[in-house]
């Protein structure tokens, strides 16, 4: 068994989602039970995410911190999350219901027809869900839509992630702006500065030199935020 590790402890931990015990959905903070690598127990895991389910796979770098209430929790800067693979976890999360159309029942159903590659049945062979009895034509669109919109989530959490962007600041981004996300930090990423409360210039513009802005524009914003900054302080006094 693992040594129980020091509060100042700095480190990654990969595991299972065995339950999502609580779940903010406008700010996204979250607490976990976690089946991970080198703990025979569970472990909880705080932090946040744009959506989260049982059975799926996820990689965190935090701290290890000691709740008056809750005891020894792990807690989260950067959350990662992914589909599952092993069956244990691909069950869960088909029977979490963040699927729309599929619960228990579908769950095990698909997991008997398809196996570990029923993900790649319902992106690439959605037809074939209709194999499945009770799976008609309307349950089959609910499911693929629904398993579409996850994976574009999980997509603008690794792009915002992959830009230096923290799990808590990432969750208001996609709240913000949703699938959008993408475009608007790729385009012009000081637009949070303005849209999204927590987040100022400062940060703005050291995600938009890890985006690879010019030095140039990125001095031409500083100016500009500065101006409007200086000209709605004005409107207010």
């Amino acid at each position: 068994m693992k040594n129980q590790p020091s509060p100042s402890d700095h480190e990654v931990l990969t595991g299972l989602v065995e339950r999502v015990t609580y779940q903010n959905a406008e700010n996204g903070f979250c607490v976990l039970r976690v089946k991970a690598r080198g703990h025979r127990e569970p472990i909880t895991l705080v932090g946040h995410a744009a959506a989260i389910s049982a059975g799926e796979w996820i990689t965190a770098s935090g701290n290890w911190i000691n709740d008056r209430t809750h005891g020894q929790q792990f807690k989260a800067r950067f959350l990662k999350t992914s589909a599952p693979t092993s069956a244990e976890g691909i069950e869960k999360y088909l029977a979490s219901g963040m699927i729309r159309g599929i619960g228990p029942v579908y769950a095990k159903k698909l997991l008997r027809a398809f196996g570990d590659k029923v993900f790649d049945v319902i992106e690439a062979e959605p037809n074939r869900l209709r194999e499945v009895d009770g799976i008609g034509p309307v349950r089959a669109g609910r499911i693929t839509a629904a398993w579409a919109e996850q994976k574009a989530v999980r997509e603008i959490m690794v792009f915002l992630h992959c830009h230096s962007v923290g799990t808590a600041r990432a969750v208001r981004i996609y709240k913000t702006y949703g699938g959008d996300a993408v475009q608007v930090m790729s385009e012009n990423p000081y637009r949070l500065a303005r849209d999204i409360r927590g987040i100022g210039f400062k940060t703005a513009d050291a995600i938009a030199m890890k985006l690879g802005i010019d030095k140039t524009a990125r001095v031409r914003a500083g100016i500009s935020y500065g101006l409007t900054e200086a000209m709605d302080e004005h409107r207010t006094t």
